[in-house]
Formats: structure tokens, sequence, C-alpha cells
């Protein structure tokens, strides 16, 4: 039933009448998450915002679910199926930074929408590469895509409540996460379809015009049914009015954001959640096909298995982040991450162990899958909380980190011949990917917060959550009003 209900708009201050079947709060953001609604613009932009994603995943990792065509046609080697594996990933770590600038000043709308535009051209393009040259740039130019997961997380983040925000962002990133392993499932499906009435090293160049298609459909859909902020405006009008100020010049914003030592731990870690995410999406299905002799279709379903667990996986592990913040606040957050990261560390061990029984492995590689990706949704029901002048920019540096985990894991352990990097069977590239992602995420523990604590410590004497937002703002500006909207976020937050 929907509820009516007078309230001040959180920009203008002006009393507008809210109808909305959910509740909202001071800032107008829904304090549920009713995934069965397309209600604006709350679950409109959940939705718009979690399908992105999941295309930009289902391009970025289409090429790896047909590995075993492309490399035939291409006659690449395994160290350059390992190296285009790591420029697919490559691709998103500068992109998810100036996204991160980019939708704190533009808007998520915008964001999304050109996000799909710019990289649909690299997406067709696939169908055109002849080498592991052209091969290599145009995964790492569809890879860039995988910044929509900074739009993705800006855009939830700004429509829902702080005590339900982990599981929102949680939600739409798992949602999104599962094109990794739904691409290894569906581009087999496609490529059968049009081997029927093409040759195979023609059938699998065709297969990506479906995906560059639905980039385009996707940004179109956006631009008409999106809206970038919980009062009902773009960001374009809301500045047109004076109403939006809240984030002043943009080199603020980014110093704000890049100076916080949080940040920056977070984007460690998370290198090793999603990171290593990344990783098996791009080996999974080579790896069931080399290592027990199955066909590319099983090979790829089988693999697929990993990806869709973020169905509920991920969502789950932002759900475990707000459940403990009701008990133990933020010190409850990041026990909770810790725990469930290790955790997936030690599985992906077992993983490596069990190389030779088929059953053993995926057993072992769904309970491992459970424990990376809710890692990931856990790390996200942090986040939102480093910063509130810089949340674009936190956001996307801790999904930077992401990718760059997967660059630097990929390349040790599962690519090449270089002097550097180590030519390993990719059985024991997973024993020692568990072991860096153990010891790597060791540093959570350096992570404090005056008010809150960190996870050996208590609270500061005094210390308030509204002094450790207000240092984000110079005197001027407070001066201006410019920090009303991270005042109101502090309240929310107690």
């Amino acid at each position: 039933m929907a509820v009516s209900a007078e309230k001040c708009d959180p920009l203008s201050g002006e009393a507008v009448i809210r109808k909305q079947p959910y509740e909202l709060d001071s800032e107008g953001k829904a304090k549920g998450i009713p995934i069965w609604r397309l209600t604006q613009p709350h679950m409109m932009a959940f939705h718009l915002s979690w399908i992105s994603f999941f295309m930009s995943f289902v391009a970025t990792f289409a090429p790896a679910a047909l590995v075993p065509v492309i490399r035939d046609d291409l006659f690449l080697s395994k160290s350059e199926l390992g190296n285009a594996g790591v420029a697919a990933v490559c691709g998103a770590i500068a992109a998810r930074i100036f996204m991160g600038g980019f939708v704190d000043t533009v808007g998520p709308r915008y964001g999304t929408a050109a996000t799909m535009l710019v990289t649909a051209p690299a997406v067709f393009c696939m169908s055109l590469v002849t080498d592991f040259s052209s091969f290599a740039v145009a995964r790492f130019f569809i890879g860039c895509s995988l910044c929509m997961f900074v739009c993705c997380q800006f855009w939830c983040g700004s429509m829902f409540n702080v005590r339900i925000v982990g599981t929102a962002n949680a939600i739409a990133a798992g949602w999104g996460n599962m094109g990794g392993g739904a691409c290894l499932f569906i581009m087999p499906l496609i490529f059968d379809g049009i081997r029927k009435h093409a040759p195979s090293f023609q059938a699998w160049r065709w297969s990506f015009f479906v995906p560059g298609g639905i980039f385009i459909l996707n940004a179109v859909s956006t631009l008409l049914l999106g809206i970038d902020h919980p009062s009902g405006k773009d960001y374009r009008d809301l500045k047109k009015d004076g109403t939006l100020r809240s984030k002043g010049a943009l080199l603020p914003v980014i110093k704000c954001g890049l100076g916080n030592y949080r940040a920056w731990i977070l984007a460690l870690t998370y290198g090793y959640s999603f990171g290593v995410e990344l990783t098996v999406d791009n080996i999974i299905t080579e790896y069931f096909y080399d290592q027990f002799g199955l066909s590319l279709k099983v090979a790829g379903a089988l693999g697929a298995i990993f990806g869709l667990m973020n169905l509920f996986t991920r969502a789950s592990g932002g759900m475990i982040s707000d459940f403990v913040a009701k008990y133990w606040g933020m010190r409850g957050r990041l026990w909770a991450l810790w725990i469930i990261q290790t955790l997936g560390g030690v599985f992906c061990i077992v993983m490596g162990r069990v190389n030779h029984n088929l059953t053993a492995t995926i057993v072992v590689m769904v309970i491992f899958s459970i424990f990376c990706q809710q890692a990931c949704g856990a790390h996200f029901g942090i986040t939102p909380f480093v910063s509130r002048r810089a949340y674009g920019v936190v956001s996307g540096l801790v999904g930077a980190g992401g990718n760059t985990g997967a660059a630097i894991t990929q390349a040790i352990w599962f690519a090449g011949k270089a002097q550097w990097q180590l030519n390993l069977q990719k059985y024991d590239g997973m024993v020692w990917m568990g072991v860096q992602t153990i010891v790597l995420t060791l540093p959570l523990f350096f992570i404090q917060f005056p008010m809150w604590g960190s996870m050996l410590t208590g609270p500061r004497e005094g210390a308030q959550e509204e002094d450790y937002y207000l240092r984000e703002w110079s005197a001027e500006e407070v001066a201006q009003g410019l920090h009303q909207g991270s005042m109101r976020f502090a309240m929310e937050s107690k």
C-alpha cells in the first residue's frame, strides 16, 4: 500500500508530498528494498544500475567463455591468453577512479549511459580481431566498462538509507556480478545457435553483436528512465536551480577521497575478494575444459556456477554487514569482513588441492564462491561510511583496487613466461592466490574510525559522527552551508 507523507525536500527544504510504497528518511532515501517494484526514483535506479553492471560483466568475460574456440582461431598461446585476461581487468583501474569523480559532479545517470555508449564500439570490434595484439586491445577497452560498478554503487548509495545501504549495494552489485557467470553459460549458447548458420570461426565473431547491441539499449533506457537523486531530480536540474551545492569544487573532492587512508586499505583488501572473483571468471572455463577434458558447453556451464552464485551470495555479505552493525556497529562490520574473506582464502587453497576430482572441485568451488562474494558485499557495507563528501571517489578507488588485485594476481600466478611471472599449473596458482588472500586481508586491523573504533579498540572518548564528517570541509565551505548533506548523513549513521 502506498504511503503518503509530507516531508521537506532534502536539498531545497521545501515541503513536498511524496507517495511511495515504502518509508523514506530525512534525506528522502528509501528505508526498504522492494526489489519487485519499479518505483521512481529509488527502485528504478536500483534496477537500471544492476542491469547495466550485469551487461558490462557479460561483455568483459564473453571472450573467456569462448576462449577454446578463439585461441584456435587466432593461434593464441597460454601466456597470451593469460596476458589478454590481465588486459581485460586492467582497463577498469583508471576508469573506475575517473568515474568516481565523474558521478560525484555529473551524476550516476549520465555516468551509466556514457559508459555503455563509449565502450559499445569495443564490444563490436571484438568481431574484427585477427591476432593477440588486437585481441588484447579489444579486451582492454571492453574491460573499461567495469567502471559501471562505481555508477551502480554510487546510485544505490544515494537512494537507500544508511542502515540498509550495505544490503542495497550488495544486492545490486551481486546481481551485476552474475554477468561474469551468466556469460559463461549464455555466450556458448549464442555461439552454438549462430554456428548452425555460419562456420565456427565466424560464429564466435557474430556472437559479440549481442552484448554490443544490448549496451546501446541499456544506455538509451537509462537516459529515458533514470533519475539521479532521491528528490526526483537530475543533477543538471538541481545545479540549475541552485539546490545542489553539496560537493563543492572537483579537486577538493578528489583530494578528500584519495587522502583518506581507510579507502586505500579497503582498495587493497577488495583486490583479494572482487579481484579474486575476476581472476576466477577469467580462468574457470578453460580450467574445467583442460583439467577434466569437458566440452566447451559443459565447461562453461560448470564455470558459470561460480559467478551465478552472486544471485544471493554478495547480497548476503551486505546483509551480514548490516546485521552485525545493529549490535556491534562498525567494529562488527570490520570483523565480519575479515572472517568471511579469510575463509574465502582458505577454500581457494582447498580448491587448488582437489584438482584431480571433478566432484570435489565443484563442491569446493561453490563454498569458495560464497565466501569470496560475501566479502565483496561486506566491503560496501563499510565503504559508504569512509567519506560523504567524496563518496564517489572512495567507491571508485575501492573498485579500482578490485581490478588492480585481479591484474596483479592473474599476472603473477596465471599469465605467463616473462622472468617476473610464474609459469604454474592453474591449480597451483589457486593455492597461492588463497595464501595471498589470507595475508593481504590482515590490514583491516588498521582501519579505525574515531567515533566507532577499530577491530581491536573502542571509540575515542568524545568523538562524534558530526566531527568526523565535518573535517572534510573548510571553514569557508561550512559558512556557505555546503556541509549540510554530510551532517544529515552523520545523524542518520549514529
